[in-house]
Protein backbone atom coordinates (compact mmCIF):
# COMPACT_ATOMS: atom_id res chain seq x y z
CA UNK A 1 0.00 0.00 0.00
CA UNK A 2 1.37 3.50 -0.84
CA UNK A 3 2.78 5.29 2.10
CA UNK A 4 0.37 8.46 1.10
CA UNK A 5 -2.99 6.62 0.44
CA UNK A 6 -5.33 9.74 0.76
CA UNK A 7 -8.07 8.71 -1.42
CA UNK A 8 -11.78 9.49 -1.14
CA UNK A 9 -12.94 5.95 -1.66
CA UNK A 10 -10.81 5.17 1.05
CA UNK A 11 -10.44 8.09 3.33
CA UNK A 12 -12.50 9.33 6.47
CA UNK A 13 -12.10 12.17 9.12
CA UNK A 14 -11.94 11.63 12.78
CA UNK A 15 -12.17 15.50 14.77
CA UNK A 16 -10.75 14.42 18.31
CA UNK A 17 -11.99 16.84 21.48
CA UNK A 18 -12.37 20.19 20.11
CA UNK A 19 -14.35 21.26 23.01
CA UNK A 20 -15.59 24.61 24.23
CA UNK A 21 -13.97 24.56 28.22
CA UNK A 22 -10.60 22.91 26.67
CA UNK A 23 -9.90 25.27 23.59
CA UNK A 24 -9.55 28.35 25.36
CA UNK A 25 -6.17 27.08 26.65
CA UNK A 26 -4.76 25.27 23.78
CA UNK A 27 -1.82 26.93 21.87
CA UNK A 28 -2.86 28.51 18.70
CA UNK A 29 -6.47 27.28 19.41
CA UNK A 30 -8.17 29.46 16.65
CA UNK A 31 -5.95 27.59 13.86
CA UNK A 32 -6.75 24.48 14.82
CA UNK A 33 -10.66 25.60 14.39
CA UNK A 34 -10.41 27.21 11.54
CA UNK A 35 -8.12 24.57 10.33
CA UNK A 36 -10.45 21.95 11.26
CA UNK A 37 -13.39 23.45 9.92
CA UNK A 38 -11.84 24.24 6.39
CA UNK A 39 -11.39 20.03 6.57
CA UNK A 40 -14.88 19.23 7.32
CA UNK A 41 -15.62 21.26 4.29
CA UNK A 42 -13.71 20.18 2.10
CA UNK A 43 -14.44 16.61 3.56
CA UNK A 44 -18.66 17.30 3.20
CA UNK A 45 -17.53 18.34 -0.27
CA UNK A 46 -16.00 15.16 -1.01
CA UNK A 47 -18.52 12.82 0.68
CA UNK A 48 -15.95 11.65 3.06
CA UNK A 49 -17.64 9.95 6.58
CA UNK A 50 -16.76 12.57 9.33
CA UNK A 51 -16.70 11.44 13.18
CA UNK A 52 -16.22 14.08 15.93
CA UNK A 53 -15.93 12.55 19.49
CA UNK A 54 -15.78 14.15 22.84
CA UNK A 55 -13.69 13.43 26.01
CA UNK A 56 -16.18 13.64 29.23
CA UNK A 57 -18.44 16.34 27.87
CA UNK A 58 -20.30 16.54 31.57
CA UNK A 59 -16.54 18.29 32.47
CA UNK A 60 -15.04 19.80 29.28
CA UNK A 61 -17.92 20.69 27.38
CA UNK A 62 -19.29 20.01 24.25
CA UNK A 63 -17.36 20.60 20.34
CA UNK A 64 -16.98 23.69 19.38
CA UNK A 65 -19.94 25.32 17.92
CA UNK A 66 -18.13 26.30 14.81
CA UNK A 67 -16.72 23.03 14.59
CA UNK A 68 -20.22 21.39 14.50
CA UNK A 69 -21.60 23.94 12.31
CA UNK A 70 -18.97 22.63 9.95
CA UNK A 71 -19.44 18.87 10.32
CA UNK A 72 -23.30 19.42 9.36
CA UNK A 73 -25.17 16.35 11.24
CA UNK A 74 -21.93 14.10 11.91
CA UNK A 75 -22.21 11.95 14.49
CA UNK A 76 -21.17 12.91 17.94
CA UNK A 77 -19.56 10.36 20.22
CA UNK A 78 -18.73 10.70 23.43
CA UNK A 79 -16.07 8.68 24.97
CA UNK A 80 -14.52 8.23 28.85
CA UNK A 81 -10.82 7.01 27.29
CA UNK A 82 -8.46 9.34 26.37
CA UNK A 83 -7.62 7.26 23.02
CA UNK A 84 -10.74 6.73 21.09
CA UNK A 85 -9.22 3.93 19.59
CA UNK A 86 -9.74 2.50 22.94
CA UNK A 87 -13.34 3.12 22.95
CA UNK A 88 -15.02 -0.24 20.77
CA UNK A 89 -18.02 1.90 20.06
CA UNK A 90 -15.78 4.31 18.20
CA UNK A 91 -13.94 1.60 16.84
CA UNK A 92 -16.72 -0.16 15.79
CA UNK A 93 -18.20 3.30 14.05
CA UNK A 94 -15.13 4.11 12.09
CA UNK A 95 -14.94 0.36 10.92
CA UNK A 96 -18.42 0.67 9.73
CA UNK A 97 -17.20 3.56 7.55
CA UNK A 98 -15.10 1.04 5.54
CA UNK A 99 -12.18 2.95 5.10
CA UNK A 100 -9.03 2.49 6.46
CA UNK A 101 -7.47 5.64 6.35
CA UNK A 102 -8.15 7.84 9.18
CA UNK A 103 -7.41 11.79 9.12
CA UNK A 104 -7.42 12.76 12.76
CA UNK A 105 -7.72 16.69 13.98
CA UNK A 106 -7.87 17.71 17.57
CA UNK A 107 -6.85 18.40 20.45
CA UNK A 108 -4.61 17.43 22.31
CA UNK A 109 -1.50 16.47 20.38
CA UNK A 110 0.55 14.68 23.12
CA UNK A 111 -3.20 12.65 24.54
CA UNK A 112 -5.74 11.97 22.96
CA UNK A 113 -4.34 12.41 19.34
CA UNK A 114 -1.40 10.93 19.87
CA UNK A 115 -2.77 7.85 21.63
CA UNK A 116 -5.63 7.77 19.25
CA UNK A 117 -3.72 7.24 15.90
CA UNK A 118 -1.41 4.61 17.81
CA UNK A 119 -4.40 2.40 19.15
CA UNK A 120 -6.10 3.21 15.81
CA UNK A 121 -2.47 1.92 13.57
CA UNK A 122 -2.51 -0.94 16.10
CA UNK A 123 -6.27 -2.35 15.18
CA UNK A 124 -5.59 -1.86 11.45
CA UNK A 125 -6.18 1.02 10.57
CA UNK A 126 -3.98 3.93 8.85
CA UNK A 127 -4.24 7.55 10.79
CA UNK A 128 -2.91 10.68 9.37
CA UNK A 129 -1.91 13.62 11.17
CA UNK A 130 -2.84 16.89 10.14
CA UNK A 131 -0.55 18.86 11.75
CA UNK A 132 -1.81 22.41 11.13
CA UNK A 133 -5.11 20.90 13.06
CA UNK A 134 -4.05 19.30 15.78
CA UNK A 135 -2.58 21.21 19.34
CA UNK A 136 -1.81 21.27 22.47
CA UNK A 137 -1.76 23.37 25.70
CA UNK A 138 2.03 24.05 25.62
CA UNK A 139 3.76 23.92 22.40
CA UNK A 140 7.23 21.60 23.21
CA UNK A 141 4.38 18.82 24.40
CA UNK A 142 2.69 19.36 20.80
CA UNK A 143 5.71 19.47 18.48
CA UNK A 144 7.42 16.20 20.72
CA UNK A 145 4.57 14.00 19.87
CA UNK A 146 4.52 15.20 16.26
CA UNK A 147 8.15 14.00 16.18
CA UNK A 148 7.12 10.73 17.69
CA UNK A 149 4.18 10.09 15.57
CA UNK A 150 6.70 10.35 12.62
CA UNK A 151 9.23 8.38 13.92
CA UNK A 152 6.56 5.38 14.37
CA UNK A 153 6.10 5.97 11.22
CA UNK A 154 2.91 7.53 10.94
CA UNK A 155 1.90 10.07 8.59
CA UNK A 156 1.82 13.42 9.28
CA UNK A 157 0.74 16.52 6.76
CA UNK A 158 -1.11 19.26 6.87
CA UNK A 159 -4.75 20.02 5.50
CA UNK A 160 -4.10 21.64 2.40
CA UNK A 161 -1.71 18.76 1.37
CA UNK A 162 -4.28 16.31 2.37
CA UNK A 163 -7.11 18.62 0.57
CA UNK A 164 -4.63 18.67 -2.19
CA UNK A 165 -4.05 14.86 -2.26
CA UNK A 166 -7.90 13.72 -2.07
CA UNK A 167 -8.99 15.93 -5.12
CA UNK A 168 -6.53 14.35 -7.00
CA UNK A 169 -6.56 16.70 -10.34
CA UNK A 170 -7.35 20.32 -11.02
CA UNK A 171 -9.91 21.09 -13.76
CA UNK A 172 -12.69 18.91 -12.27
CA UNK A 173 -15.75 20.28 -10.86
CA UNK A 174 -14.85 18.60 -7.23
CA UNK A 175 -11.94 21.03 -7.61
CA UNK A 176 -13.50 23.98 -8.65
CA UNK A 177 -16.16 23.34 -5.73
CA UNK A 178 -13.31 23.01 -3.45
CA UNK A 179 -11.04 26.06 -4.42
CA UNK A 180 -12.91 28.50 -2.21
CA UNK A 181 -12.10 25.98 0.66
CA UNK A 182 -8.71 25.54 -0.45
CA UNK A 183 -7.57 29.47 -1.10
Amino acid sequence: MPIFDLSIQRSQLLVVDVQERLLPHIDEHERVVSQTVRLLRGAQLMGLPRTLCEQYPQGLGHTDGRVLDAAGGSPVLHKMTFSAGRDPMLVEHLRGNSRETVLIVGIETHVCVQQTACDLHDAGLRPVLLADAVSSRRAIDHAVALDGMRAMGLLVTTVEAALYRLAERAGTELFRAMLPIIK
